[in-house]
């Protein structure tokens, strides 16, 4: 199974949907990962938490930095999820390539 299809049927199943509710928008990390999140947009920043397996993060903005390799491709798209912490957007399901949110200031 090609991985397409295998993202297809994931979505189909509901692991790869976007939720928004009153209280914003939050977009799942890709399913059977468990993701650091960094002080800032790399690898060589300090690791403050690891998320854990179906976890789904608000964005509330985006920062260009340390290109990453993930399941959704590779980026160098940093998504801050909390004041001061940020994981890799390749890692994130947000249904497109780019900026889905303001660029941190």
């Amino acid at each position: 199974m090609g991985v397409e299809e295998h993202t297809q049927d994931r979505a189909a199943a509901g692991e790869l949907t976007v939720e928004t509710t009153a209280s914003g928008t939050r977009y799942p990390i890709a399913p059977g990962y468990r993701v650091n999140v960094r002080t800032g947009p790399g690898t060589d920043y300090r690791i403050v938490r690891t998320l854990p397996y179906g976890q789904k993060i608000p964005i509330y903005c985006q920062k260009p930095g340390e290109r990453v390799t993930g399941p959704y491709g590779t980026s160098n798209l940093w998504d801050n999820i909390a004041n001061g912490q940020f994981v890799s957007d390749a890692y994130v399901y947000t249904g497109r390539d780019g900026y889905i949110a303001p660029r941190c200031d």
